[in-house]
Parts: C-alpha cells; sequence; structure tokens
C-alpha cells in the first residue's frame, strides 16, 4: 500500500494532511449562540442565585411570621406585617428621620459640589491635582470614616472640639444631644460624597461648548448671564442623575449611623435601614424585617420612576 500524497500549501513547510479525521473524533465547534451562552451562563447563575432568589424568598417571608431563632414551620399571615408596618408611629417617625438626612444631605452636597467644580473648572493651572484631593474621601471605607469622625467629633478629646476651644467657643456634643446628633451625620456623610457631586458636575462643565461663552462674550454679557443661561441649563441634566444616585445611596443608609452613633441617642438618628436591622438581628423578627426591605425596595423603585419620567420630560423639552 502506497504513501498518502501530500498536498501543497500556501505556506512554505507546512504540508496538510489528506488523511479525513477518524470516525467519532471529530470536533464540535461552538456556533455564536452556544459561545455566548457559554459567556453568559456563570454571570446569569451567579445573578439568579444571589439577587433574584434572595429576592423572591424574602417577599415569600415577608407574609408569613417566621423567626430566624423560633424555629418550625413559618405561619401565613397575610398582609399583616405590612399593615402592622404601615400603620406603626415608630415607622413614621424613622421614615421622617430618614426623610430629613435624604433631604439635608444630599442638597448640601449637590450645592458643595458644583460650587467646587464651577471653581475647578475655572482654574487652568492644578486642576487635576485639585481634583484627585478632593477625591480622597469618597475613595475611604465608610466604615473607616465613620471611626475617624467618632473620634473627631468626641465631646472631651475630640480635635473638631478642641479647635472651636481655641476660639473661645463652647464645647459641643456632637454625637450625644439629638439635636446635633443627625446633623453629625449629615455633616459627615456630606464630607465624604460631596466629591461624587463635584466629579460628575466636572465632567459636565467640561462638556458645555466653548463657542458659547465666545458668543456671550462678543456679546458682552456678564458672568452671571452666562452662569444662568449656559451653564446652568446644560448642566443641570448631569447633576440630577448625580442626585438620583446619592438619594438612593444615602436612602438605605445604615455603616455610618451604626459606627457614629448606633440610632441614638433614643432614637434621633435611627433611619429605616438601621431599623430594619434592629428587627432583622436584634428582634429576630425576620417576617417582619422581610416585609420592612420588600417597602423600602418599593418606595425606591416608585421614586425613581417618577424622577426618570421628569428627567425623560426635561431631555424633551
Amino acid at each position: 500500500m502506497s504513501d498518502p500524497i501530500p498536498v501543497p500549501t500556501d505556506h512554505p513547510g507546512q504540508v496538510a494532511s489528506a488523511t479525513p479525521p477518524a470516525p467519532g473524533r471529530s470536533r464540535r465547534r461552538l456556533g455564536d449562540r452556544g459561545l455566548a451562552v457559554a459567556f453568559i451562563s456563570p454571570a446569569l447563575l451567579l445573578l439568579l442565585g444571589m439577587s433574584v432568589f434572595p429576592l423572591l424568598w424574602a417577599l415569600y417571608l415577608s407574609f408569613t411570621d417566621y423567626s430566624a431563632t423560633r424555629g418550625g414551620p413559618a405561619r401565613f399571615v397575610g398582609f399583616g406585617n405590612y399593615t402592622a408596618i404601615l400603620t406603626s408611629a415608630q415607622v413614621h417617625q424613622r421614615a421622617l428621620t430618614t426623610l430629613i438626612y435624604v433631604v439635608g444631605a444630599v442638597a448640601l452636597q449637590t450645592v458643595l459640589g458644583f460650587a467646587i467644580a464651577y471653581l475647578i473648572s475655572r482654574r487652568t493651572h492644578g486642576r487635576g491635582l485639585l481634583t484627585t484631593l478632593f477625591l480622597v474621601p469618597m475613595m475611604l471605607s465608610p466604615v473607616v470614616v465613620g471611626l475617624f469622625w467618632r473620634f473627631m467629633l468626641d465631646a472631651q478629646f475630640g480635635v473638631v472640639n478642641s479647635m472651636l476651644g481655641s476660639l473661645g467657643l463652647g464645647q459641643v456634643e456632637w454625637l450625644t444631644r439629638q439635636r446635633t446628633a443627625l446633623v453629625s451625620l449629615i455633616m459627615v456623610d456630606t464630607w465624604q460624597w460631596t466629591p461624587f457631586i463635584m466629579l460628575i458636575a466636572l465632567a459636565g462643565l467640561t462638556a458645555v461648548p466653548r463657542y458659547l461663552y465666545e458668543a456671550a462674550s462678543i456679546d458682552r454679557a456678564s458672568e452671571w448671564f452666562r452662569f444662568r443661561t449656559i451653564t446652568l441649563p446644560l448642566v443641570w441634566p448631569l447633576l440630577l442623575i448625580a442626585v438620583l444616585f446619592r438619594a438612593i445611596e444615602a436612602f438605605r443608609l445604615f455603616d455610618l449611623v451604626y459606627i457614629l452613633t448606633s440610632g441614638g441617642p433614643g432614637v434621633s438618628t435611627e433611619t429605616l435601614s438601621f431599623h430594619v436591622y434592629k428587627v432583622a438581628f436584634l428582634g429576630f423578627n425576620t417576617g417582619t424585617a422581610s416585609a420592612y426591605g420588600i417597602l423600602m425596595v418599593l418606595v425606591v423603585i416608585v421614586l425613581t420612576q417618577l424622577y426618570l419620567r421628569y428627567l425623560n420630560k426635561l431631555k424633551e423639552d
């Protein structure tokens, strides 16, 4: 029997075999669809296991009286948990505390962040260094920020009270008075997250076309006129998106409350997220805590949809 005849190829030295593949050893190639499924499947399974399943499980538990420490089967209670939450005076007080915190912190951060971004955008030298320095608080962990400011705001040994004393001002019990504890939380959150607003506002200010300012200069428009008719209208939609992100983040605040005040003094700084933590992990009322979580998700979804509709309307106008 003679040897197989080699087939000539375009590349010298490469010889293709004319022998057909053995039966049963042919390689099955993945098509585009199969390759996409192979790449997406791990992430999809992780998403289902880490997000969708816990949400559905919490939805089920919210209709029961299940407790993680009591044992035994969970009893179906219908909308009993939801009714008890929505009619509770304690929940109304926590909701008001959360609302004051979200509105106060986000409004302060928006004003300061935009002002800092506007001042930085007008500089020609050192803009990158200033931006980096302002971004440092945002890079820190909230736990680290909470511990840092707990020592800074200490009534006896804190640096802030020492500075006030050197100026001849009285001592302030920042974290142990009901009137000042919530204000302290807003200040600390503003210190950490104002750079986020500043960063987005700075991106919007940089994207404003320069020819608009040049045209305004030719018309001898004042600085305030340029700001009111050019800068603010063009940056405003981007700024509203930053406000949306910060409002959602502030609504579920937990870490700073846990580190700085633990919800006290009394319940003056107890936000809804911290209250859910107490119900779930200190009272072990798992069913009620699940109903809290589902209601908070619904509130965020509804408010976000209304906000997005406003943004779309603003964009169309």
